[in-house]
Order: C-alpha cells, then sequence, then structure tokens
C-alpha cells in the first residue's frame, strides 16, 4: 500500500469533500444564510440558494433615464457650480445633474428634459458639447449596478442579481433578478432612489419667517440598523462621518439650535413651510419627512462646545418599523445615481409550480445522466474496482461545486445545472484517459512506470483544460446573462478537477494496480 505521504491527493479530496458538506448543510456557515426564509433559498435542509428558474421570481430589464453631453471641458473646480447652474436652468434638482472633468461630460437624469434642453442650458453657460446624445456614461450605468446590488443585499433579496446587458442596437439595459418576488414588488424597490436629506427648519430673525437649510447629505451619514424601544419608538441611529461633523455642528449653531428645541410633527409643514409652528431638524426620503424633531439640549450644547465632533451620533425617530427600514436601506445602500425607465421595461416572471418542475426535471436529467456514464464506463473495462472509483470521483466533483456555489451564496438556474453535466461528461472523460494510459499500455510493475504514463496522460488533461478555461472565459466577463452561469461552473469544475480529484483518482488507481502486482 501507498503511504499517507503518496496519498495526499486523496487526503486534500476528502477534506474539501468535509469542508463541501459544512458549507451545504451546517446553518449558518456560509455568509447570508441565517435566515432560512431568505427569497431564494432551496429548502431548509441545504444552503443551496435557487434563481428564478428554480425557484420562481421576477427578471426585469430596463434603461437608465438619462441625457449624456460630451465633449464638456469643465475644471475640476468648477464641476458642482456647473452642476447648479444646468439644474437651474432645466428646473430639475442639482442631483440629477452630473458634471465630470474626467470624462468631460455632463449627464442629466431627468425624464422630461430633452437633447436639445440640455444642449441650450450648456450653451448659456459657455460650453459647447460635441455632442448630445440620449443615455449615460459607462461610469453612471457601473454605479447604478453596485447600488442596486447593495439595495438588493440590504433589502434581504436572497439570491437577487443584477448586471448591464445591451441589446443588438447597442442600447444598455440594467437588468435586476429577483427570485420569490413578484414584478410589482420588484419594482417598488427600486423605483424609489433612496435619496436622504437633512434639514434644518427655523426662524429667519431678519424677517421673522422659516426657512429650510440642508446641513447634511446622504454622503455625510452611516446608518445603524432599525430599532424599536419604549422609550424612544421605531428609530434609526445615525453617525455623522468625521468630514462633515464640525461643519454640521456649527451649522446647527448658527440655525440656532445651540441650545435644543422642542418640536413635534404636527409643528412642521412640509407643503408650506410658513405654517411651521417650531424650529425643527427635519429628514426627508425621497423628498417626504420621514423624521421631524426637535433637537435634545444636551446636544444642542454639543454643537456648541465642541463635544459633538468627537460622537457624532442621534437617532432619528421615525412613525413606524416601516419607515425606519426604508430609511435604514437608504442610508446603507446609498441613492441610485438616476432612475429606471419601467415605461420600456421588459420582464419576465417565472411562477413557483414552474420552478418546481424545473427542479424536478433537472435532478431527472442529472441522474438519468450519471446512470449513463456509469454504465459505459463499467462496459468499456468491466472491472467494477476501476469503474466505481472512476464514477465516485466524478461525483465528488459535483458535491465539491455545490459546495462552493453554496458558500458564495450563488444561485443556481438551469444554466449552472447544465454546467454541473458539462463537468461530469468532460471529468469521466479524463478519468478514461488516465485509466486508458495506464491499463492498456501493458503491465504496471513499479510505481516508477506508473507514474510515467499518468504524467504522459496528464498532459493531454492539462491541455485539454486549459483549452476550455481559454474557450469559457469570455463567455464569464461578458454581458451574456445564463451563458456566464453557465462558463463559471464549468471553468470552476475543471479547475477543481485538474487541481485535486484527477489527481486524487491517480493515487487511488495506483494503489489498486500496484496491489495487484
Amino acid at each position: 500500500m501507498s503511504t499517507l505521504k503518496e496519498n495526499w491527493r486523496v487526503v486534500a479530496l476528502v477534506t474539501l469533500l468535509l469542508l463541501s458538506a459544512i458549507a451545504l448543510f451546517v446553518p449558518g456557515v456560509p455568509p447570508g444564510t441565517s435566515d432560512t426564509e431568505g427569497a431564494g433559498a432551496a429548502d431548509q435542509s441545504t444552503n443551496l440558494q435557487y434563481g428564478i428558474q428554480l425557484s420562481g421570481g421576477t427578471r426585469i430589464q430596463a434603461p437608465i433615464v438619462g441625457t449624456t453631453a460630451e465633449g464638456v471641458d469643465v475644471a475640476p473646480a468648477d464641476e458642482t457650480a456647473l452642476e447648479q447652474s444646468v439644474s437651474n436652468r432645466l428646473g430639475v434638482d442639482s442631483i440629477d445633474v452630473r458634471a465630470s472633468n474626467r470624462t468631460e461630460t455632463v449627464e442629466v437624469f431627468a425624464r422630461n428634459v430633452s437633447e436639445s434642453d440640455v444642449q441650450s442650458a450648456l450653451e448659456a453657460e459657455g460650453y459647447e458639447p460635441s455632442e448630445v446624445r440620449s443615455g449615460v456614461t459607462r461610469e453612471t450605468r457601473e454605479n447604478m449596478v453596485s447600488v442596486i446590488n447593495d439595495k438588493l443585499r440590504e433589502s434581504a433579496l436572497t439570491g437577487g442579481s443584477v448586471q448591464q446587458v445591451s441589446s443588438p442596437g447597442g442600447r444598455s439595459f440594467i437588468s435586476v433578478t429577483a427570485p420569490d418576488r413578484g414584478r410589482e414588488e420588484l419594482i417598488g424597490l427600486l423605483e424609489e432612489r433612496g435619496v436622504v436629506r437633512v434639514y434644518a427648519v427655523h426662524d429667519n430673525t431678519e424677517n421673522g419667517s422659516y426657512v429650510r437649510e440642508e446641513v447634511l447629505s446622504q454622503e455625510d451619514l452611516r446608518a445603524g440598523s432599525a430599532q424599536r424601544s419604549e422609550t424612544q419608538g421605531t428609530h434609526v441611529p445615525v453617525t455623522v462621518k468625521q468630514s462633515a461633523a464640525e461643519r454640521y455642528a456649527n451649522d446647527m449653531v448658527e440655525a440656532g439650535f445651540g441650545s435644543g428645541s422642542t418640536c413635534r410633527r404636527s409643528d412642521y409643514d412640509h407643503d408650506n413651510l410658513q405654517n411651521s409652528q417650531a424650529d425643527c431638524l427635519v429628514t426627508t426620503l425621497n423628498g417626504e419627512p420621514v423624521f421631524v424633531g426637535g433637537v435634545d439640549p444636551g446636544l444642542g450644547q454639543s454643537y456648541q462646545n465642541g463635544e459633538f465632533v468627537n460622537n457624532p451620533q442621534f437617532i432619528m425617530r421615525t412613525s413606524n418599523m416601516s419607515e425606519a427600514t426604508e430609511l435604514e436601506l437608504a442610508l446603507k445602500a446609498g441613492r441610485l445615481p438616476a432612475p429606471l425607465n419601467f415605461d420600456n421595461a421588459e420582464s419576465q416572471t417565472l411562477s413557483s409550480a414552474l420552478a418546481q418542475e424545473f427542479q424536478q426535471r433537472s435532478l431527472l436529467t442529472g441522474i438519468l445522466a450519471v446512470i449513463a456514464v456509469s454504465l459505459v464506463v463499467y462496459l468499456r473495462y468491466g472491472r467494477p474496482e476501476v469503474a466505481l472509483p472512476m464514477i465516485v470521483t466524478a461525483l465528488s466533483e459535483v458535491f465539491i461545486l455545490l459546495g462552493f456555489v453554496a458558500f458564495v451564496q450563488y444561485p443556481l438556474n438551469l444554466s449552472h445545472l447544465a454546467g454541473f453535466i458539462a463537468v461530469i461528461g468532460t471529468g469521466v472523460d479524463d478519468l478514461i484517459i488516465i485509466a486508458d494510459e495506464i491499463l492498456q499500455q501493458g503491465k504496471v510493475e513499479t510505481g516508477r512506470v506508473f507514474q510515467s504514463r499518468f504524467r504522459k496522460a496528464f498532459w493531454v488533461i492539462g491541455a485539454a483544460a486549459a483549452t476550455t478555461i481559454v474557450a469559457m472565459s469570455p463567455l464569464m466577463v461578458l454581458s451574456l446573462g445564463d451563458l456566464s452561469g453557465f462558463a463559471i461552473i464549468t471553468i470552476v469544475g475543471v479547475l477543481v478537477g485538474v487541481l485535486v480529484t484527477r489527481p486524487a483518482y491517480g493515487d487511488i488507481l495506483r494503489s489498486l494496480v500496484l496491489d495487484e502486482d
């Protein structure tokens, strides 16, 4: 028998199988599996996540609302001023205009603004864009994908995914997939941009009217988890970033909050500011107030004496837990750079019943594939001691792959299952190459002879694996929908096979052949 040192590849294979079993069956081991009722969960017995094709759900492809002017040479120091000037001329919110010196572009994210409107506004500011077109820049699209990913994660949409896709005509879309969610629910999550602003509403001592001044933006805040307590009700604890804490404290003192203030929600009139009756700190989400309150005298005093800068924290009380959760989500995920145009969106909805049918058929297909491969291998060799380890080794690749996708929480769809079947096929092909090279070339008399034949077979396997990886790599990185999932599973399976399972089968075959001799 070979020593343990000689069989280290088998030990590595067994270790990977144990780790895969832990990732698959131990609750809470992979990230994001503590809640077994999350969307896209296969069931409560494993940590696998299913995409919409195997669990039901919705996929929406929608274009980004926006117009881009190119060839705008704006100095970095003038970006903010240009954004404000263009937004004033177009009558849109300043967050809907983005000027960039790096890309020499100005983008406007508003539905009711035409290309000629943007052209005229820039010309009025002294700029001559080389082109004004519909659509947004690549940087904005990438930012959209990042923020939507954060929204899906923070909203507990387990298995949700987002990517850029392009139509044959070159138009870009954002494709969002949400297992176990309906179309209206998904649109409800995405149509709100999550814009958070904090205002100081106070009496203007010059003319006695109330004014509303923005003292904190979304980028200045970090949010804790939404909470409910008997003393403070539903609220979200927030921390002001150090870069903004001192400025915020000074602004609050200048606005007259240095001694605190008493304000109830009924004291503030959002639609008619002059009907307000007290100095208030107001937080709005997508333009609607979610937190209206006064400033505790102790907090006001910390604004004045500078202590707030050392501990820049306070709470935002809300009317109910739903508002608190929405506020937390917006602060943690960030705001969408631009809205999505759901009027021109394409959607695909798959029922849970049909998804269950796909699961059953996929399982049946996998079982039939294993049976067919097993029969072919047995007929090829007629020796159970050679064929059985071959089948077990091939199936171990599938089990390790399942552990991998469970650990990284990669939602399985039909394309991924096709990748699993491809891995079984290529894996058995490689194992047959190993067995043929060793058993069909005459008697194996020594370990040196075995190693020479195995090395020759492994060169063929390695070259085939490299070819497969190179061929699949473009599919993995390009925005080709389900083909990307197929490529990822195939590449990972090939790497597991070449690095672990096929060398381990060589060690097993070595033990069998040399024992016979």
